[in-house]
């Protein structure tokens, strides 16, 4: 979508309107872009004695996907230190309610790219919530992160029609902290473990 179409989204109503707060000023939308800035809230990848992560919860030693995770918080203007080869998971500062028929890209702005940070995100249309966002560092030196810097870029794809998204039973619908995988989640992987393990 062109920078006159997101405008007039943002001012229309009902489930074919935009709505992201908080939107600070309209220099935050491009021509074909919307930037977005970096969230409080961090879950930060740890090392454990485990060999892998599991993703079967019927197998024995399971543990929550969540418990590799570590949480942290900072407050507006802080610093988080990205270092190489982590695994950080965080959200936008802002709540993006996106129409139902558009469906939304999330980017690295070039400037964080440059620092080998490369993040590539879809979002279904009909999304409500803050962007979970999954931070890796590519490079070979710690990267400083400032909590409410413009780090992300949505690019917002209109469709022909409007799709159901299927609203709150979704898995990720309305976060506003990260959230770990939910893999574990999923029918069909707890359907292929007993598959497994009645051989």
């Amino acid at each position: 979508m062109r920078r006159e179409e997101i405008l007039k989204r943002l001012d229309e109503p009902g489930s074919t309107g935009l709505w992201i707060e908080p939107l600070l000023d309209k220099a935050q939308i491009g021509e074909i872009t919307i930037d977005l800035r970096l969230g409080y809230d961090f879950l930060v990848s740890i090392v454990t004695r485990r060999p892998f992560i599991g993703v079967a919860s019927g197998d024995a030693g399971f543990r929550p996907v969540g418990s590799y995770f570590q949480p942290t918080r900072r407050e507006l203007g802080e610093r988080f230190i990205l270092y190489p080869d982590q695994i950080v998971l965080t959200t936008t500062l802002e709540y993006v309610a996106l129409p139902v028929d558009v469906y939304a890209d999330v980017l690295t702005r070039s400037s964080y790219t440059r620092l080998g940070i490369a993040v590539n995100t879809m979002i279904q249309p009909g999304y409500r919530g803050c962007f979970s966002v999954e931070l890796f560092n590519h490079g070979n030196n710690p990267v400083e992160l400032v909590v409410g810097a413009k780090m992300f870029q949505m690019r917002l794809t209109k469709m022909d029609g409007p799709a159901a998204y299927g609203g709150v039973e979704r898995k990720y619908f309305g976060n506003v902290r990260p959230t770990p995988s939910r893999a574990a989640d999923e029918d069909e992987v707890q359907r292929l473990a007993r598959l497994a393990s009645a051989d």
